[in-house]
């Protein structure tokens, strides 16, 4: 065993991640808010990347309001979902309305409140699942996918 640790061994290289955090806004009559995202025009949910000196809760408010315009009270973790090719890992939020108007910012070029058949229509797989997790009140999910499909366990 000793000989073992005393022989040179390859460092494994380390990995790097970036946290996200993403709101699942749901008004009084079940509409979800989503964005279209100004940088490549999908839709999706308001978020974005976790600041260093700030809690994932006040996170999610911050990053709802500067993309939507709406003010919100973070509910409860509803799903962690990691980005392999990208190395994100998105802590997702269910989140009541709390005021605001809605607006777009330079991070979106439209701001929609949808039904959950809408967000399937208009959101990729990997993106209208963490919305629809949040509904479904089993979670928190914990999923995977490479940027265009969900990876399944097993």
């Amino acid at each position: 065993m000793l000989l073992y640790m005393s022989q040179p061994q390859e460092a494994a290289p380390t990995p790097l991640h970036s946290v996200s955090v993403a709101g699942v806004v749901v008004r009084e009559d079940g509409l979800l808010l989503a964005i279209r995202r100004a940088d490549n025009g999908t839709w999706e949910l308001p978020g974005g990347i976790l600041e260093l000196n700030e809690t994932p809760e006040a996170g999610v408010a911050r990053e709802v309001w500067e993309e939507t315009g709406i003010h919100v009270e973070v509910d409860q973790l509803t799903g962690v979902y990691k980005n392999t090719t990208r190395g994100i890992v998105a802590l997702v939020f269910r989140c009541k309305l709390s005021g605001g108007t809605e607006r777009t910012s330079s991070e979106s070029t439209a701001v929609s409140w949808l039904t959950p058949d809408e967000v399937s229509e208009r959101m990729a797989e990997v993106y209208a699942i963490r919305l629809l997790d949040a509904l479904d009140g089993n979670g928190p999910h914990v999923r995977s996918h490479d940027g265009k499909q969900l990876i399944t366990a097993g």
